[in-house]
């Protein structure tokens, strides 16, 4: 399992989903876009929904606020909108054959980000749910014997990903911030997504990232749904009501100074 990739996507995903806030976010679960992805209701043409954020709508304001309660701050973005849809998917998927596979794309990782490792890290997961597919353990038993370990190329691991999932009823491959994805890589990155979504036309693949790579993503997916995500009201208006909940000075601040708190964050918000 290490051989097929040194990236370990499940840890990344727990502590996001740890660091999530309860509620906040579950309103794209109910959009119309993530409701016609999910069931395929547009076929092999609608396999790829793409949400993007802007930078600095609501995420960098809302980390000043939660600077100044010396706590760490929550997203309320794109990532914590991947673990969720995350989440969903496999609560959804149960016991049955469905897999749900992904990824956090991560700039302090892009070194270790190659297709290869990514690609590996998402047969990687389908292994554990199915087991090490017979070619990935021949071409591992071959590998292992000469220069001391060779590692797959991608034209290989490419043809033993689609035989994993062509032997599934239905996959979901979820790849948050794409935008964080070494820039020489992306376009490898979104053809070896377009490879497998021809080949495997059940396959419904998601995507996060910053807007100014949505021409890449329709240049490969011209067909892909596509919705932006921010903050709602309601969002942030939870958040901050969690974060004075948790004040460890409470007696420093009586409730109208509490209420103005959150209504100058919201008005802040509304002018931006």
């Amino acid at each position: 399992m290490r051989w097929l990739s040194p990236l370990e996507p499940n840890t990344r995903h727990q502590s996001v989903r740890t660091d999530r806030l309860g509620g906040v976010g579950d309103w794209i679960l109910e959009t119309s876009e993530f409701r016609e992805w999910r069931e395929g209701e547009g076929g092999a043409d609608k396999a790829v929904l793409f949400c993007s954020g802007n930078p600095g709508v609501g995420k960098t304001y809302l980390r000043q606020v939660a600077r100044l309660f010396g706590k760490k701050w929550i997203r309320l973005t794109a990532r914590n909108t991947s673990s969720l849809v995350i989440d969903r998917l496999c609560d959804q998927a149960g016991d049955g054959d469905v897999a749900v596979v992904g990824l956090y794309c991560d700039f302090l990782a892009q070194k270790e980000q190659t297709i290869t490792n990514i690609m590996g890290a998402i047969l990687k997961q389908l292994a554990g749910r199915r087991g090490i597919p017979n070619d990935a353990r021949e071409a591992f038993q071959i590998g292992k014997r000469e220069f001391g370990g060779r590692g797959l190329l991608l034209g290989d691991l490419m043809r033993i990903l689609r035989i994993s999932i062509a032997s599934l009823p239905q996959v979901f491959i979820c790849i948050d911030a794409l935008d964080e994805c070494l820039p020489k890589h992306l376009p490898e990155l979104l053809g070896s997504l377009r490879y497998i979504v021809r080949e495997c036309p059940r396959t419904r693949i998601f995507l996060t990232g910053r807007p100014h790579i949505k021409p890449a993503i329709e240049r490969y997916f011209p067909e892909a749904i596509v919705r932006h995500i921010s903050p709602s009201v309601e969002d942030i208006r939870s958040y901050m009501e969690m974060r004075l909940d948790m004040d460890d000075e409470p007696e420093a601040m009586d409730n109208g100074l509490r209420a103005d708190i959150v209504n100058v964050v919201l008005d802040k918000m509304s002018d931006m």
